[in-house]
């Protein structure tokens, strides 16, 4: 970034630039704002039904340019094109659901029913919204900071990642030409600077994605303003392997829990926990996966992973590996750039040997790296799972059930997978434990984070 401009580069083409877009400055900020709560009592006081429309004329015309974007987005960050494009049609396919379920999720519920007089529940918007999105899942992460709280009648101040400005500006773009009214909802560009600048506006609930870091900075924000805030923050998620789990099956998702989206996402399995009667067994199945790996340019659709999204990214994570292999760490497969590649290139890489005091296993581990921990016992197992300040999301993987439930309701985390198992849903709600978030967003558990309940009593 220069003074004036955001500077979007390709992590996969040596950091050329893709194109630029204008620092928003602090008076724009400001304006976007003022117009936010100018425009928030009549956005408001609009049935939902009506909100709706705008909606689906923004997805008329998003669904003709999702190619378009999804290359885009690939440029910006690095995904993998035919990755870019199943997150862009997702996209779709969740907002549809959101546009076909808010309305039953925020009518008015009756809460008792007596004789003579009722009690009702009441779901009414904060007002204006600062939302910060990151920048792994580009279009995903721009709906989820910005439909739910529309849909209930917020008015929004987005502010994307300055690795996808460019991507934002797009998403921008069509939600002007759907026609929502000015000021519902405004897009502004720039790094932390200019998120902060936005923090420190007269707003009235924050919605934010991104590391825990700066997530309790984002909290001690609200905290002095006395608002809310919803966050979702980073993750270290463990897997837990018993040993009669089926080893094929736990081995592939393994490898895609972790691996995908070049392992640069806030719920990806990030600690590998397994017996020691199959340690040597997972670690040769995973080494055999990652193998047959093509790590390179993600336009090409036999690409399986692309590069990291910037080179800070790649020094940060070269930095995790190399103290672990300093203190006695092993590596399988990886751990170095491709040397034929010029860009944020990192194979994926599978670590045994580790210990509790190396940064691949107590910090946040944002690339394609697996570390690998033995356990002996139950008991251990669940240990070494919870002995982290996060708490985003977990994986077990076994044959016995009741095992399986045992462990899960004891593990410390938001999400839990039992070998496999998706937990991602429109329907669930989405968020962590400890340091990983407060509230939760997604399903109809989304749209009460994002909204204040009024009860009413009245006479029948």
């Amino acid at each position: 970034m220069n003074n004036n401009h955001l500077v979007s580069t390709n992590p996969a083409k040596g950091y050329e630039e893709v194109g630029r877009v204008p620092v928003s400055t602090n008076e724009e900020i400001t304006n976007a704002v003022k117009q936010a709560h100018e425009v928030f009592p009549a956005w408001k006081e609009l049935p939902i039904r009506e909100r709706i429309r705008y909606f689906k004329k923004f997805l008329e015309l998003y669904e003709k340019q999702i190619e378009e974007i999804a290359k885009l987005q690939t440029q910006e960050m690095g995904k993998p094109i035919k990755d870019s494009i199943s997150e862009c049609s997702n996209a779709k396919d969740w907002l549809e659901w959101q546009l076909e379920n808010a309305p039953k999720f925020l009518e008015t519920q009756i809460l008792d029913k007596f004789d003579d007089y009722q009690t009702e529940l009441h779901f009414e918007p904060y007002g204006v919204t600062a939302s910060i999105a990151p920048w792994n899942y580009p279009t995903y992460q721009f709906f989820l900071a910005v439909m739910q709280q529309l849909l209930v009648g917020n008015t929004v101040v987005f502010k994307h990642s300055e690795e996808c400005p460019l991507t934002s500006q797009i998403l921008a773009e069509l939600m002007n030409k759907a026609g929502f009214p000015k000021g519902v909802f405004s897009c502004i560009y720039g790094n932390g600077k200019v998120g902060q600048q936005l923090l420190e506006q007269d707003v009235n609930l924050i919605h934010f994605t991104g590391s825990s870091r700066i997530g309790q900075l984002v909290y001690e924000a609200a905290a002095k303003k006395f608002i809310p805030a919803v966050l979702e923050m980073g993750g270290s998620s463990p897997a837990i392997v018993f040993d009669d789990a089926n080893l094929k099956n736990t081995c592939d998702s393994v490898y895609a829990e972790r691996f995908d989206n070049c392992g640069q996402i806030c719920c990806a399995l990030k600690r590998l926990v397994v017996h020691e009667n199959i340690h040597d067994k997972v670690v040769e199945q995973l080494k055999a996966i990652i193998e047959l790996q093509v790590v390179g340019d993600p336009l090409d659709k036999n690409t399986t992973m692309g590069p990291l999204v910037a080179k800070r990214q790649l020094n940060l994570l070269e930095e995790q590996v190399d103290d672990a292999k300093a203190k006695g760490a092993t590596i399988v497969a990886g751990g170095e750039r491709p040397s034929e590649l010029n860009g944020a290139f990192y194979k994926p890489t599978l670590i045994t040997n580790t210990t509790q005091d190396m940064r691949i296993v107590n910090e946040e581990v944002f690339g394609p790296v697996l570390p690998v921990i033995k356990f002996s016992s139950e008991e251990e197992a669940v240990k070494i799972a919870n002995d982290t300040p996060y708490g985003l999301s977990a994986f077990v993987y076994t044959d016995d059930s009741k095992r399986a439930d045992r462990v899960a309701k004891k593990l410390e985390a938001g999400q839990i997978s039992i070998n496999g198992c998706s937990y991602f849903s429109s329907h669930a709600p989405f968020g962590g434990y400890k340091k990983s978030g407060i509230g939760r967003g997604d399903g109809k558990y989304g749209y009460y984070n994002v909204t204040q309940m009024k009860v009413i009593s009245r006479p029948r």
